[in-house]
């Protein structure tokens, strides 16, 4: 079950880019709480609270406790605009959710047990081909990210989605494939060594060719 935490807004009544960029100049972030088919709720919160949360494991999927004076609704922040140049959040849209709502989400994969995997203890390499996977179903069913388990895996093996423990009511959005999160890969050391030898050995079948020349030009 996902994670809630509570957050406190103020409302704002006008919008548009005026209205937007003299919060900015208070150092506020403009943002909306819209769903459930009622008028969006115009708002502006503290940076540091939404820079904290967006740094946190699991923020995709989180549900929020927003206050708004006497009020509170049950979201999830939805859309983040970013500056261009700081990279820092200027809009915030946080989507009202019920019981019943159904959100896509892309959630974070964590890997466990690596070091139970016989292939990277031989050196292979953990090459990830996802670092998320997004899927769809019910906020409380959404979990904070998704723990893939490497015990066992051996160089060569990969590890795809139905490999992966969903919770009920929490499917991919790719349906049409068993997609790979990972694989284990060989070892690049081994792959450099080898490539070393070969050189090596083009190296000295050049220096005995070399020499063989210089024996025949001593006999001319």
């Amino acid at each position: 079950m996902t994670e809630m935490n509570s957050i406190s807004v103020n409302p704002r009544d006008l919008s548009g880019k005026g209205s937007a960029r003299a919060i900015r100049r208070e150092g506020l972030i403009p943002g909306i709480i819209y769903g459930d088919d009622q008028e969006p709720i115009l708002i502006s919160m503290d940076p540091r609270k939404l820079i904290s949360e967006m740094g946190k494991p699991g923020f995709a999927s989180k549900i929020f406790e927003i206050q708004v004076k006497d009020k509170k609704y049950r979201a999830m922040a939805q859309d983040i605009q970013m500056h261009d140049v700081k990279d820092q959040p200027i809009h915030v849209d946080f989507r009202k959710i019920t019981s019943s709502t159904v959100v896509t989400v892309s959630i974070e994969v964590k890997f466990i047990n690596d070091e139970l995997s016989p292939g990277l203890k031989k050196g292979g390499v953990l090459n990830t081909v996802r670092h998320e996977i997004e899927v769809k179903g019910k906020p409380d069913n959404l979990p904070p990210f998704f723990e893939i388990n490497l015990e066992g895996t051996e160089i060569g093996d990969s590890v795809h989605i139905s490999a992966v423990d969903l919770p009920d009511g929490v499917s991919p959005t790719i349906t049409d494939r068993d997609f790979t999160i990972c694989t284990i890969a060989p070892p690049t050391v081994v792959q450099t060594e080898e490539e070393a030898t070969d050189e090596d050995s083009e190296e000295e079948a050049e220096q005995k060719e070399a020499g063989e020349d210089t024996k025949e030009e001593n006999k001319d």
